[in-house]
């Protein structure tokens, strides 16, 4: 069998770099969008249907985090099999942690239908909203196949050096629903009015079209799903290597729904003007982190096709590359939000007691996003290079070790800005220690004989 190429072991580093980035940037924000427009149609509808919808979000943030860490278990291991030339490997990968995606799909889906009642009502539903939220989250459940499995997908495909075309995917799967929303939601003309149940149907078809372009692409496109008779040895082999990365990556990525709740708890006993502000300004930050998100996705196939090919130099370079990007990233970001806090609060709220509370997190938290920026790619290269454990221990010590313990004492010291300065403290201390631990890994493996008999013993 003729190897494929890797396409991320030459070149030019950075111009690489971009021309990745790009396109995963792009289908960020459709994603972005995908769940602003459910959001944005289902709020015409009523309160009861804008809180059932919202209700539904952890949930639907806690399968997506599974499914992005298996995706990025893929990735990783895909990319440094392509790098090596095991091109067997490669095609064993893909089709095993397909198969393992729909497995776990299947468990969650039938968990999640035998459980809706008691599962929104521990989340505060009311007897108003749960029949709302049972309407949406069987069609979820039953469609979690179409929705989850081209992810891990687009993850497959992103480890050929390929993200432009994940990217289409996703933008073209974020039109559909954009489309279909209304249609189904409405009901105008000769389409069905089904309500919040029309949002789910609308997601499962503008996702069974990403299932289908991804499966195609590869299937017959990349050739990297191959059916032959099963051999146990070998599918364990497959999914202990995927889940040795994924399943730490899975954790990580748990970690954004729960800083998210933790931020709202302390927040919360400063009145409803700080939550208000605190949603803001989360928002804001989400979309000024686009690019590093994006970065982040695209650093781990190229860290990992140049660690398989003994490019220990290349990724060390891109990672050096990265982490420079980032800092400047976020210190740039910093100054836009310092400078422009009032303006960009104004475009949220006119409430005269939320805008200086926003002003106030634009102002002190944004300290870190330069060095938050480099945890968040230092975490993407750690995946990659097989120490993902390193990874997610970084962002729970950041999170508990650090920003808890601190915003508590802030909060009692000096208020609400004592909860955003310990944002900005831990972001600061968790970004050195990303660097640090990277550069030791990086410098271990400059110093071995060979990442591919490394990778092989890990």
């Amino acid at each position: 069998m003729t190897a494929r190429t890797a396409r991320l072991v030459d070149g030019p580093i950075g111009p690489t770099l971009i021309s990745l980035t790009a396109p995963m940037l792009i289908a960020h924000y459709a994603m972005i969008a995908f769940n602003l427009v459910d959001t944005a149609y289902l709020g015409r509808l009523g309160t009861a249907e804008l809180a059932a919808i919202s209700f539904t979000f952890p949930v639907v943030m806690i399968i997506a985090s599974i499914s992005q860490g298996l995706g990025t278990g893929m990735s990783a291991t895909i990319s440094q099999a392509i790098g090596s030339g095991d091109d067997s490997r490669v095609q064993r990968l893909t089709t095993h942690g397909l198969g393992l995606a729909v497995m776990v799909v299947v468990a969650f889906s039938v968990a999640g239908l035998l459980t809706i009642d008691p599962v929104f009502r521990l989340l505060g539903a009311s007897d108003e909203t749960l029949p709302l939220i049972r309407d949406y989250m069987v069609l979820w459940y039953l469609g979690m196949v179409v929705l989850i499995v081209p992810m891990t997908g687009n993850y497959a495909i992103r480890a050929t050096g390929d993200t432009r075309t994940p990217a289409i995917i996703m933008t073209t799967s974020a039109f559909i629903n954009l489309v279909l929303d209304p249609l189904l939601i409405f009901g105008p003309g000769p389409f069905p009015e089904l309500g919040i149940q029309g949002a789910a149907l609308a997601t499962v078809i503008a996702r069974s079209v990403s299932l289908t372009a991804s499966l195609y692409v590869l299937v017959k496109r990349e050739r990297m799903v191959k059916l032959a008779r099963l051999r146990w040895n070998e599918l364990w082999e497959s999914w202990r290597a995927i889940l040795f990365v994924g399943v730490p990556a899975a954790a990580t990525q748990l970690l954004l729904p729960l800083s998210i709740a933790v931020t709202t708890w302390l927040v919360a006993s400063h009145g409803q003007h700080a939550v208000a502000a605190m949603g803001v300004g989360s928002r804001v930050e989400l979309f000024g982190f686009g690019v590093v998100v994006a970065l982040g996705v695209t650093l781990t196939p190229f860290v990992g096709q140049n660690w398989g090919a003994d490019r220990t130099d290349r990724l060390a370079r891109a990672i050096r590359l990265a982490q420079r990007f980032a800092l400047v990233w976020g210190a740039a970001l910093f100054v836009v939000f310092a400078l422009l806090g009032g303006p960009i609060a104004r475009l949220f709220t006119d409430d005269i007691g939320v805008i200086p509370v926003v002003q106030d997190y634009l102002l002190i938290a944004p300290i870190g996003y330069g060095l938050l920026a480099v945890l968040m790619v230092s975490s993407s290269a750690l995946n990659a290079l097989h120490r993902p454990i390193h990874s997610a221990v970084l962002s729970a010590g950041r999170l508990f070790v650090l920003y808890v313990p601190l915003a508590i004492l802030g909060s009692m010291a000096v208020g609400v800005n004592g909860v955003f300065a310990a944002m900005a403290v831990a972001n600061v201390i968790g970004g050195v220690a990303a660097w640090l631990v990277v550069k030791h890994r990086v410098g271990q493996l400059s110093g071995a004989n060979s990442p591919v008999t490394e990778r092989i013993s890990t």
